[in-house]
């Protein structure tokens, strides 16, 4: 089928004019939940292991000891909540030890395996700005195994190595959440039992697990399924949120959408999210006075 040129130009000019008003607005709009008061980082250039934010190591990570580890049929071995925590002598630890083979195919994004000849020479910097990479950690310094390799601060998860994670240590992410509010016939849409005004977030279906997502690599510790005891996720959440709904609230996503699954969802607490984005929502609500 032909399409006049004329109407291809109009059809690109109003693609380009939205996409830059989109980008403006939510820029303007973004608030990143680091500098909401909900996460405060702790500002160190290079410290000792000793040196920890101990207030976020309260929390206890489930889905990084689930198994099978994903993408994969590896076991990871049983920890009890008992024997999560480093500090808890386990003598009979014995994680099974698996990188992904997507990783061992050395891509340009992943370290290499420093425990092979001639690696540890040159080992990068840890728990510090390593060149352009950023070994810090949100949690503060994490201590380093009989091989010079960091230690997962949230203790023990059943492997060892990185999985399929390209980092040792932390592996920073970032996740946007786009967020709008429900509106009937204009107005916003207040939840009956909170009498808050609902939020809308953009989810997308994961194709891995197919588990509901916050679209975007997986501020802090994050319980991802692909932790292991060397190498972690952290992340930095954003909200971006159409006030107006007049921007990127009038796209029309739904389940099924040729995009992967991606809809517009309530946010609400009986939510089942992928990893903790479910804290990253409660936290979105909380900043803009919304129903949880």
């Amino acid at each position: 089928m032909s399409f006049p040129k004329r109407n291809l130009w109009r059809t690109m000019s109003v693609c380009m004019v939205c996409t830059a008003l989109q980008c403006w607005i939510w820029i303007r709009d973004s608030v990143c939940l680091a500098q909401s008061g909900w996460y405060k980082p702790a500002t160190y250039p290079v410290c000792d292991a000793s040196h920890q934010n101990t207030e976020s190591l309260s929390m206890i990570h489930v889905k990084a000891r689930k198994s099978p580890y994903p993408g994969s049929q590896v076991q990871r071995f049983p920890v009890p909540d008992s024997y999560v925590s480093w500090s808890v002598a386990w003598p009979e630890y014995e994680p099974v030890d698996y990188t992904a083979d997507s990783i061992q195919a050395c891509p340009v994004w992943a370290d290499p395996d420093y425990r092979k000849e001639g690696q540890s020479e040159h080992g990068p910097q840890f728990n510090a700005l390593d060149g352009k990479i950023d070994r810090r950690s949100f949690l503060g310094c994490y201590e380093l195994d009989e091989d010079k390799l960091p230690l997962n601060p949230m203790g023990r998860t059943g492997i060892t190595s990185r999985g399929l994670l390209g980092k040792w240590g932390p592996n920073h992410a970032a996740d946007p959440i786009v967020t709008r509010w429900k509106r009937k016939a204009g107005k916003k849409v207040i939840h009956k039992r909170s009498g808050k005004p609902i939020l809308q977030f953009v989810t997308i279906k994961r194709k891995d697990n197919g588990e509901w997502a916050i679209p975007g690599v997986f501020t802090g510790y994050v319980d991802d399924p692909r932790n292991t005891d060397n190498a972690w996720v952290e992340t930095v959440a954003v909200n971006f949120h159409d006030e107006t709904g007049d921007s990127v609230g009038q796209l029309d996503l739904h389940s099924g959408d040729d995009a992967g699954h991606v809809q517009w969802s309530d946010i609400d607490q009986s939510l089942q999210l992928y990893a903790t984005h479910c804290r990253f929502l409660k936290s979105v609500t909380e900043l803009r006075d919304a129903h949880w």
